[in-house]
C-alpha cells in the first residue's frame, strides 16, 4: 500500500495499491464506497492483474466537497503521470467518478466509466439537510448511519463474508474520514450528463436488496441511455466482494473495446481474443438462461 500526498495539506494522504504492468498508461482505477478502503477490491486486483491488466485501487483522503476531491484526484493522476484512466466507482465512488469526468470535461482525463450500484443525484438519500452536520457527530453515530444500509436477514455465505469484511473495513475508518465521505455522499449535488455524454459507460447493478432505490437506478438508465448494462441477479451492496467472478468478467467485457488502442488497460501480449470471445458467449448464454 503506497501513500501519496499531492495537496499542500500534509494530512491529506491518498493510499493506493498499484498492481500490474507499469508500461500501461491508461489503467483501471477503483474508487470505494463510503464504508470501503482500497483493499475492498482485492478480488479484482488479484484476478485482473493475473490477466495482464494494470489496476489501481484507491482510498481517498478527507475532502469536504466534490470540487476539492476532484482537484485532489487530478493532482494525484498528474503525480502518477497518468493522462487518461478508466474508472470503476462503487456507490459514492461511482458518483465521484462521474463528478471527476464532469470536472475534467474540457480537457478529458476519464476514458470510460464503470458505475457499480451508483447514483447521479445525492438528493436520493434525503440527507442533504444533515450533510453539514456530519463533521460534528462522533464516530459511533456515523458508523451506525452507514451500517443501517447494510443488508440484514438470511444471506448466502459469500454475501455474509462480504458484509463482515466491509464492517471490518468500516471499523478501520476514523471519525473525520467517515464524516467527510458521508458529507460527499449527501451534500446537494447532481451529475450534469451533457458534459460526459461521449464517455463509454457500463452501469452495473444488482437485482436483489441494495441501498439503492429502483428510482435511483432508473434515473441512471435515463441519464446514460447508451450505457451498457451489467446486471447481477444477486450481489447486494458489495458484488465486487461476493460475486467477484461475474464482476471481473463484466469489467473485462467493458475494457475489451479499448484493446489494441493507446487506451488499453491490458498488456497487449496478454490479449487472447479467442479466450475473451468464449467468455462473452458463455456470459451471454448464462444471462439468457437466467431470463428464462
Amino acid at each position: 500500500l503506497s501513500q501519496i500526498i499531492v495537496d499542500d495539506d500534509d494530512s491529506k494522504v491518498w493510499s493506493l495499491y498499484d498492481a500490474g504492468p507499469r508500461s500501461i498508461r491508461c489503467p483501471l482505477i477503483f474508487l470505494p464506497p463510503v464504508s470501503g478502503t482500497a483493499d475492498v477490491f482485492f478480488q479484482q486486483i488479484l484476478a485482473l492483474t493475473g490477466w495482464g491488466y494494470r489496476v489501481i485501487a484507491l482510498q481517498y483522503p478527507v475532502y469536504w466537497d466534490h470540487l476539492e476531491f476532484c482537484d485532489g484526484f487530478r493532482k494525484l493522476l498528474d503525480h502518477l503521470q497518468l493522462d487518461k484512466v478508466h474508472l470503476f466507482g462503487a456507490s459514492l465512488g461511482g458518483f465521484l467518478a462521474q463528478k471527476f469526468a464532469e470536472y475534467t470535461h474540457k480537457s478529458p482525463r476519464v476514458q470510460s466509466l464503470i458505475l457499480c450500484n451508483s447514483f447521479s443525484d445525492t438528493s436520493i438519500f434525503n440527507q442533504t439537510w444533515t450533510a453539514n452536520s456530519f463533521w460534528l457527530m462522533p464516530a459511533f453515530m456515523l458508523k451506525k448511519i452507514v451500517l443501517g444500509n447494510f443488508a440484514s436477514g438470511p444471506l448466502d455465505p459469500e454475501m455474509a463474508d462480504g458484509i463482515d469484511f466491509m464492517v471490518d473495513r468500516l471499523e478501520s475508518l476514523g471519525q473525520s474520514e467517515l464524516a467527510s465521505r458521508l458529507t460527499l455522499n449527501c451534500q446537494n449535488s447532481y451529475v450534469e450528463p451533457h458534459k460526459i455524454r461521449d464517455i463509454p459507460v457500463t452501469i452495473m447493478d444488482v437485482f436483489d436488496q441494495s441501498a439503492l432505490s429502483t428510482e435511483a437506478k432508473e434515473e441512471m438508465y435515463k441519464l446514460y441511455p447508451n450505457a451498457r448494462r451489467a446486471h447481477l441477479k444477486t450481489g447486494g451492496n458489495f458484488p465486487y466482494l461476493c460475486r467477484s467472478a461475474e464482476v471481473n468478467l463484466y469489467i473485462q467485457i467493458h475494457l475489451l473495446q479499448f484493446h489494441g488502442t493507446r487506451y488499453a488497460a491490458i498488456d497487449p501480449s496478454m490479449v487472447s481474443a479467442e479466450e475473451l470471445e468464449v467468455q462473452k458467449i458463455s456470459l451471454h448464454t448464462s444471462n439468457e438462461h437466467e431470463e428464462q
